[in-house]
């Protein structure tokens, strides 16, 4: 299993974003939270910021929409070069038909569930989807507890993910730091966001590879 590391800037010095992603070069990805204060009771930055992220950084752009009209807005993301781009399967109207445009336009397209949604209405459609997001926090702020009941859930996507037998990516978003990470990974998550924890450290770049370590340790890769 192949283990990926996508700090979130919503962490990071919001007037300094181009240095902050060089903070996080060894990384695999960064991790770009979208909010509209509609879907989440939090409002941060759109599309043009987004498309001059792209321009700028050292790593591709991992993005995560928490709007409200993901089916509108979505494939713009892609559009402007975003490597990824993840809808929730709460906002949008039909997950599939999104998830292929978001593909046309150039980008891996996600699909995420919140803590309380359940992962069984994607068992019969998951292969549609370049990855799954499993919030282990309630999204719309950074900084939050690590929600260990989301656990099986976790698992249970991993078991869905393996007998596609796709390489279907799956991730966790939320509260991840070194004392979590093992047992998220030894659940069946690859791809992992933190924000806080990478960068309010002295050395993201090293707690990125701790991280890394610990996932692979745990996960037997």
């Amino acid at each position: 299993m192949v283990i990926r590391i996508s700090p979130s800037i919503l962490a990071s010095d919001f007037a300094n974003l181009e240095s902050e992603l060089g903070r996080i070069a060894n990384a695999d990805f960064a991790h770009v939270d979208v909010m509209d204060g509609h879907f989440v009771p939090n409002l941060t930055i759109g599309l043009p910021v987004v498309r001059r992220l792209v321009e700028v950084s050292p790593l591709p752009i991992d993005v995560h929409l928490m709007i409200t009209d993901p089916d509108r807005w979505a494939p713009r993301y892609a559009e402007v070069g975003a490597r990824s781009v993840t809808f929730h399967l709460e906002a949008a109207a039909a997950p599939v038909r999104l998830a292929r445009a978001i593909r046309e336009a150039g980008a891996r397209a996600a699909v995420a569930v919140k803590p309380a949604t359940p992962i069984e209405p994607l068992k019969h459609l998951i292969d549609e989807f370049d990855m799954v997001l499993v919030m282990t926090v309630e999204p719309g702020f950074g900084g939050q507890k690590f929600i260990p009941g989301c656990l099986p859930k976790v698992a249970k996507a991993r078991k869905y993910i393996t007998r596609t037998g796709k390489d279907i990516w799956l991730q966790v978003d939320g509260g991840i730091t070194s004392a979590d990470i093992g047992r998220v990974a030894a659940a069946g998550a690859d791809t992992f966001v933190a924000g806080s924890y990478v960068f309010g450290s002295a050395d993201p770049a090293a707690e990125i590879e701790k991280l890394r370590v610990l996932a692979s340790q745990a996960s037997g890769s």
